[in-house]
Parts: structure tokens; C-alpha cells; sequence
């Protein structure tokens, strides 16, 4: 039998609203609506650059990376300010929904940091034998 919890979402403007799921979703789709769709996209365009930088120009695999963790900490912060507002404006609100907040605001840090974790695997391979 498959357990239901309410998750919050922040919708564009930053105001959280419940969701019903059943069961863990675990669907890479689900992340990247939860992260915001155009923070995640950016990041994704990132990670594909980086993968076309390791084959064409090696030295930019490091500032790719970069990149994509700075832009993820802006994407980070600007849903966290956004959460900030919605909280200000609507005055008392439960735990449960800030910490849904702060977990969506999240998942954009978790991507950008793996895309960074990964052009630091690729210059490790790409360096010269000593």
C-alpha cells in the first residue's frame, strides 16, 4: 500500500501551495518542475556545454563548471528571497511549509553541484600524466 504526503510546491510568483503524492516520487521530471524550470533548464545547458567543452576545448571544463555552481547558488537564493516574501505576505505559516520551500529551493544547489562535481571528474581524467 502506497503512503500519501503532501509536499509544497512554490508556483512562479513564490507562493507555496500543497500537492497530494502517493508514494515516493523519485521522477527526474518531478525535480526539475520542483527546482524551477528555468533555473534547471540553464543548468542543463550548462552541463551539455561542459560535455561539448571535455571533447572540443579542455581548458574551459573548469569554468563551466563554475558556472553552472554560481548560477545554481543565484537560482538557489533567488527561490529562498522568493519563499522569504510569500512567508512576509501571508504572515503565520506552518513548518511544513517553509520546509517545503527550502527543500524545492534546494534541488537547483544538489543539480548545479553535481554538474560542478562532474567537470571536476573530467579535468582529473584530462590532466597530464605525471
Amino acid at each position: 500500500m502506497k503512503k500519501e504526503t503532501t509536499m509544497y510546491v512554490l508556483d512562479s510568483l513564490g507562493v507555496a501551495h500543497p500537492e497530494t503524492v502517493t508514494g515516493a516520487d523519485w521522477s527526474i521530471s518531478s525535480f526539475f518542475v520542483e527546482g524551477g524550470a528555468g533555473g534547471m533548464i540553464i543548468i542543463t545547458l550548462f552541463l551539455i556545454a561542459l560535455l561539448i567543452a571535455a571533447w572540443k576545448a579542455p581548458r574551459w571544463v573548469k569554468e563551466i563548471g563554475i558556472g553552472a555552481l554560481v548560477f545554481a547558488i543565484f537560482w538557489n537564493l533567488r527561490g529562498i528571497y522568493q519563499a522569504c516574501g510569500a512567508i512576509q505576505m501571508a504572515g503565520d505559516v506552518a513548518s511544513g511549509v517553509i520546509c517545503g520551500g527550502l527543500r524545492a529551493a534546494m534541488i537547483s544547489l544538489l543539480y548545479g553541484l553535481i554538474v560542478y562535481f562532474i567537470s571536476l571528474v573530467i579535468r582529473v581524467i584530462q590532466k597530464p600524466r605525471i
